[in-house]
């Protein structure tokens, strides 16, 4: 069956089509320069081809994982042990359920090697279960490199023999290899070597233009084009493209990245006192240097639970009819969605799951109750889940405070706004503001830096105010809402109740 997908038009104004059933046969290698449009290309892909064809994403910085939303992607946390790895990957390939490995967070190293755990337990599946799977490795150069670089010889062999056998062998199991990298002089030449299909766009470096129009089966001279190829457009060439080079212009996608093109904006007026306050040295400025900084391992979600979730049937159970559908009242549903809600956000790794798996554990609940249905959309479902998440009493909820705090959540990213939630609960209640542990819990990481950061770009962003007290504690302060909170340690370890909760 042949399945045309649509990837924009072509420089005369056609509609660039990609066949899915002959680039499953043929693979495809895109390249292009950071900024080129290489992660908007493959996600247009994966969009387009998401209902014809099951997916696996290789991705080293989390932008993919939002496909999850709008498409139903597993999203598989790289931090885990090789056997818990092989058989999530092993039933990944039994129930043809697309999924992103995500290696965000994770040392170049632990990315090479948890790739290639990953990718050859896919490669060594059963014989029945060898579906076709569109299997996408974004900076597909830190994988498969030309040289050792600075990593171990034994993790560069172990990865670079993984990408090789998705590329070279793994057409046979019905593994459809497609690799996008910055640079072809980076790329060992054997993996790209195996793609008939090419995307090339914009780069800049002679030996990558002339390795570019080799690829493509053009004059050298003709290999100044790719220095003026703009942000999203594409040399296309291969059979499941086209058989001479085209031009393509990239179409637009339904889902973004959580990262983007950093942004210019005016720097602040320049204080007064500008050298006492840089070289004015901070008490806790020893304390930093005495100790070396320590990695923290989060802890991965127990494998039970991505077994639940992997074993459902790829379709949805038939919405319960007749006599045995539940008959809530509005009121009584109401009351269960908050209850169940409140029940979701105080689970231990409640924190540490992302939205569509506490969604899909939300859908679940209510089937078990017989409500037909979703009781709530996604979008509803993560705006209230924040609020839960923030500890916000029944009495505070109906306030015009909070209902303030709640108009300024448009403004944060929605996996922010449960963090937005708390820090605007603490001001309003006059509590303490949250160290940098309970923040980083309430997003779901054990990384004090990222949650600095969170604050720090919430005060980019106009929504805060951030100050520093005498004795190093830190305050948050709300313009819009006229609040603060009381000053706390940003170093403190987590409330006691989590503490409790890690204990046992």
């Amino acid at each position: 069956m042949q399945v045309d997908i649509d990837m924009g038009t072509t420089s005369t104004g056609d509609v660039a089509s990609l066949d899915i059933e002959e680039l499953l046969a043929t693979r495809l290698l895109v390249q292009g320069n950071s900024g080129s449009g290489k992660s908007h290309l493959l996600r247009r892909l994966l969009e387009q081809s998401a209902k014809w064809v099951q997916q696996v994403v290789i991705d080293p910085e989390g932008d993919f994982v939002t496909l999850s939303d709008a498409f139903g992607h597993v999203v598989v946390d790289g931090e885990r042990s090789e056997g818990e790895l092989i058989g999530i990957a092993n039933r990944i390939r039994q129930h043809r359920v697309s999924c992103v490995l995500t290696l965000e967070g994770l040392e170049i190293e632990d990315q090479m090697r948890t790739a290639a755990i990953f990718l050859n337990a896919l490669f060594d599946a059963d014989r029945d279960h060898w579906y076709p799977v569109l299997t996408v490795v974004d900076e597909a150069q830190m994988f498969a490199p030309t040289g050792g670089g600075e990593v171990p010889e034994e993790v560069r062999r172990q990865s670079l023999g993984a990408m090789t056998n998705l590329m070279c062998r793994g057409r046979k199991r019905g593994l459809a290899g497609v690799i996008a990298t910055q640079r072809l002089a980076k790329l060992a030449k054997n993996v790209a070597a195996e793609a008939s299909n090419f995307l090339m766009g914009r780069t800049f470096l002679d030996i990558d233009m002339a390795r570019a129009a080799d690829l493509l089966g053009m004059d050298r001279r003709q290999a100044e084009q790719f220095r003026d190829l703009k942000r999203g457009n594409f040399v296309a060439l291969g059979p499941a493209l086209s058989r001479r080079p085209l031009k393509v212009i990239i179409g637009p996608v339904e889902t973004s990245a959580r990262s983007s093109s950093p942004k210019l904006m005016p720097l602040p007026d320049k204080p007064e006192d500008v050298d006492d306050l840089i070289f004015t040295p901070d008490p806790e400025d020893l304390a930093r240097q005495a100790s070396a900084p320590r990695r923290v391992t989060p802890r991965p979600r127990p494998t039970v639970d991505i077994i639940d979730q992997l074993s459902q049937s790829a379709d949805a159970a038939p919405e319960p009819r007749g006599p045995r559908a539940n008959t809530m009242t509005d009121e009584e549903r109401e009351d269960w969605i908050t209850m169940t809600l409140a029940e979701i956000a105080d689970g231990k790794e409640s924190a540490f799951r992302s939205d569509s798996e506490l969604y899909q554990d939300f859908l679940m609940r209510g089937r078990m109750k017989r409500i037909s249905g979703a009781p709530l959309s996604m979008s509803d479902f993560r705006r209230r889940l924040a609020v839960a998440r923030s500890g916000v009493d029944d009495a505070m909820a109906e306030s015009e405070a909070w209902q303030m705090a709640l108009s300024l959540t448009p403004h944060v990213t929605d996996d922010l706004q449960g963090v937005f939630l708390m820090l605007a609960k603490a001001a309003l209640t006059g509590e303490p503001c949250p160290s940098d542990a309970t923040i980083a819990r309430a997003y779901g990481t054990h990384s004090a830096r990222r949650a600095r950061r969170f604050l720090d770009w919430f005060e980019e962003q106009g929504l805060i105010v951030l100050h520093t007290e005498p004795g190093g504690k830190r305050v948050v302060a709300f313009p819009d809402l006229d609040a603060k909170t009381e000053g706390g340690d940003p170093d403190a370890p987590a409330d006691a109740g989590e503490r409790r909760d890690a204990a046992e």
